[in-house]
């Protein structure tokens, strides 16, 4: 096996850690989100279509002209 350093790698955690994530049983290990919020406010964001969105690329930019040509192929 090669050396992984990504701590998102549960192999590379230690087994009680592992052990207590799996316990949660795919809970979400945090509070907060959009699912988290008062409706009104969820309701508010989502009538904006993706404008309250940090996005990644520019409108219209190459970048994400190519990002929506590989949309769902695997690398």
């Amino acid at each position: 096996m090669a050396d992984n350093s990504n701590p998102g790698n549960f192999a590379n955690r230690p087994k009680e850690e592992v052990q207590a994530a799996a316990q949660k049983g795919g809970q979400s290990s945090h509070t907060g989100g959009f699912a988290s919020m008062d409706p009104d406010k969820q309701k508010e964001i989502a009538s904006q279509g993706g404008q309250a969105s940090s996005g990644s690329f520019e409108k219209g930019s190459e970048a994400a002209k190519e990002a929506g040509r590989k949309g769902g192929q695997s690398s």
